[in-house]
């Protein structure tokens, strides 16, 4: 059986707001063949998310060229919690497009990394509740009606669920609600996820996301007949990443959970992950596919 993938790019977003190098930054690990067709990883570092879209442009052309088809794993939510759309009375019978398409309309994302994910957030919580929930967190000075430093109250049971189906599974995943302080992953949602959609509607059909397009069902090569590049979340806290001395932690996380990939396609056992677990409920599934996605090599 052959590899479902000849390269493994990971990226380890990050939402700051002016350009930045080193730790919690864009690191981009890509792992894909030399000269000599030997597994070989090289890793980007590129100081503002304009310059990284760019880099991941580049590296999926190249790619393309050479007939190799990619696995591109994001290090945040590429869904909402379920009802999301709904909250927002936004169209469409395809929940996750919809947030998608809502989410770019609303972003400013700057060369320079100045940015309005605070205010994006904000605008969220008033259309939704009125108040400052459920995105919370933000420095003092950015506070605004709408969004608040700290948590102002817990999800009830009328409330947008605090998580995804996907983030309990991987027990220990931030909620997306959360957008800035250690964990956090609702800022770089909000601004990774316009860029994700700019690289898939550049790319046409042969981009696919999971588990939104694939369906969230073990892939064999036959589903992916046609596809250059599969989009997934990924959760490099899953793997158990060993640094070498005095390596940033992003840059091993990044080239730790590629190869973690790699090793899975070369024993034929990464096309299960693209599927749930046997006792995942009916609802999970649905969930997933229709507008929470979910995270690759987490146990539903």
């Amino acid at each position: 059986m052959p590899r479902l993938f000849s390269a493994y790019v990971i990226v380890d977003w990050s939402a700051a707001s002016k350009p930045t190098t080193g730790a919690d930054s864009v690191w981009i690990g890509v792992l894909k063949r030399d000269v000599r067709f030997r597994m070989a990883f090289e890793s980007f570092n590129p100081p503002t998310r304009g310059e990284a879209e760019k880099r991941l442009a580049a590296i999926l052309d190249d790619l393309k060229k050479r007939s190799e088809r990619a696995l591109v794993g994001f290090d945040f939510p590429l869904g909402f919690p379920r009802g999301f759309a709904e909250a927002l009375k936004l169209p469409g019978e395809q929940p996750w497009r919809a947030a998608w398409d809502q989410v770019d309309k609303m972003v400013k994302d700057k060369v320079d990394n100045t940015n309005n994910r605070f205010g994006v957030a904000s605008e969220i919580n008033r259309r939704i509740t009125g108040g400052p929930f459920p995105f919370w967190g933000c420095p003092p000075k950015d506070a605004l009606t709408t969004l608040q430093p700290k948590r102002t109250r817990a999800h009830g049971p009328d409330d947008l669920p605090e998580f995804r189906h996907a983030d309990l599974a991987a027990k220990g995943a931030a909620s997306i609600w959360k957008l800035y302080y250690n964990g956090s992953v609702g800022g770089q949602a909000i601004l990774g996820i316009p860029a994700v959609r700019r690289l898939k509607q550049t790319r046409g059909d042969g981009v696919k996301a999971w588990p939104f397009e694939t369906g969230f069902k073990t892939l064999t090569e036959a589903d992916l007949a046609g596809v250059d590049v599969v989009l997934a979340e990924v959760y490099p806290s899953l793997i158990k990443a060993q640094g070498a001395p005095g390596e940033v932690k992003d840059l091993t996380q990044v080239r730790s959970t590629a190869e973690h990939f790699a090793r899975l396609d070369e024993a034929n056992k990464l096309g299960a992950l693209f599927g749930p677990g046997k006792t995942a409920a009916p609802d999970v599934v649905l969930d997933a596919e229709r507008e929470e996605g979910w995270i690759l090599g987490a146990e539903a």
